[in-house]
């Protein structure tokens, strides 16, 4: 599994202009499900969303998690981040989850973070959609299981 997370002011996502959801101080989750994963790279992943320390402390470090500022979580499936570009000029997919295996680790992921009190908002799995994020820092990093 593959989790970009931006740290954000605010994100929303929408469908042909109708917002399908919508939060304010938290984490953008972009995440692609893998061919190989399994319920324990959801956990990894999940869990590490909700306890990484990228939110500022009263000194201005990032010191504090997402549970710590009660942040909320906007989750958007996103199997292009299982694109392999090293050869040729077209992307291949062949790492990324089928369709129906993909969305149930997705909602995996979606109630291991619920799960911890952390409101999430989502995306619409498989559909093509508009996601606006305000990142904050910026701050962007990737959390995958098992690591590459």
């Amino acid at each position: 599994m593959r989790v970009v997370v931006q740290r954000v002011s605010r994100g929303q996502v929408s469908i042909d202009g109708e917002v399908t959801g919508a939060i304010g101080v938290g984490l953008v989750a972009l995440l692609g499900v893998h061919v190989d994963d399994d319920e324990k790279a959801v956990r990894f992943c999940a869990e590490k969303c909700v306890n990484l320390r990228v939110f500022a402390d009263s000194k201005g470090r990032m010191n504090r998690s997402l549970l710590e500022v009660s942040g909320e979580v906007l989750a958007v499936s996103q199997f292009t981040l299982l694109g392999e570009c090293r050869q040729g000029r077209r992307p291949s997919f062949v790492s990324a989850a089928p369709p129906e295996r993909a969305e149930l680790l997705y909602e995996q992921f979606i109630a291991i973070v619920e799960s911890h009190g952390v409101v999430v908002e989502r995306g619409v799995f498989g559909a093509m959609m508009k996601v606006e994020i305000d990142n904050d820092g910026p701050v962007t990093l990737i959390i995958e299981d098992p690591p590459k």
